[in-house]
């Protein structure tokens, strides 16, 4: 579960950045495992021109467990099926 801290940093300058974030909020991170939420948790914590960087299809980070949820969160779909 996130917390309030955890939940304000979702909120992002960028409103690409609050779409990708909200999308996966509401259609993956309650089932995610541990790891996935730690991760996420860890995302949360990058500035956002980091985050977008990633998120636009630069360079992935070097940590693996957020490489592989930043590509989750690139393929998403936009609405849940």
């Amino acid at each position: 579960m996130l917390s309030a801290r955890q939940r304000w940093l979702c909120r992002r300058g960028m409103r690409e950045l609050d779409l990708l974030i909200g999308r996966y909020l509401a259609q993956s991170y309650a089932a995610a495992p541990p790891a996935e939420q730690r991760a996420f948790q860890r995302l949360l914590e990058l500035q956002d021109d980091e985050l977008w960087h990633y998120l636009g299809g630069g360079p992935l980070p070097e940590e693996a467990e957020l490489a592989v949820l930043i590509r989750k969160l690139q393929n998403l779909p936009s609405s849940p099926a």
